[in-house]
């Protein structure tokens, strides 16, 4: 199965997490995009090379998993994640969208907790949210089979 993992990637701390869930995903079998080990790591950083890339990656995907954590989500992820669910529109192979929540506000009782209600509606629509990574590895394994 191959993975879009989208996400705020801005901070070390942020490309950090993300690296570490990717590597868990790798770890399990499953082939994992992500966006600043590719369209970043590009000598050419316009805005147009920066899309083409990830649009390739989002395209090539089965399943996109979106960080959800922070204030409010990322507006790129928004993007990808949104992206995407057009894509399992007219492609049939998508497994679906799977939005990764670990942030204590949402535990908390916060109303809200920063997750647009769009975009929580569209992930819904596709997929599902997970609290943990396990629980990511899980719904990933479900679709595969």
């Amino acid at each position: 199965m191959r993975v879009y993992f989208a996400g705020p990637l801005f901070t070390p701390y942020e490309r950090s997490f993300i690296d570490e869930c990717a590597a868990r995903l790798r770890a399990e079998g499953v082939e994992v995009f992500v966006p600043h080990e590719n369209a970043l790591a590009l000598p050419d950083t316009r805005p147009a090379t920066i899309f083409a890339k990830d649009w390739q990656g989002l395209a090539e995907a089965d399943a996109v998993v979106a960080l959800l954590d922070g204030p409010m989500v990322d507006d790129g992820t928004a993007c990808e994640i949104g992206i995407f669910y057009a894509l399992m529109q007219s492609d049939p192979s998508k497994k679906g969208i799977v939005g990764l929540l670990t942030d204590l506000r949402s535990t908390l009782g916060h109303e809200g907790h920063g997750l647009n209600l769009f975009v929580h509606g569209c992930i819904e629509a596709g997929g599902t949210i997970c609290s943990t990574l396990d629980d990511v590895v899980g719904t990933l394994a479900q679709w595969q089979d």
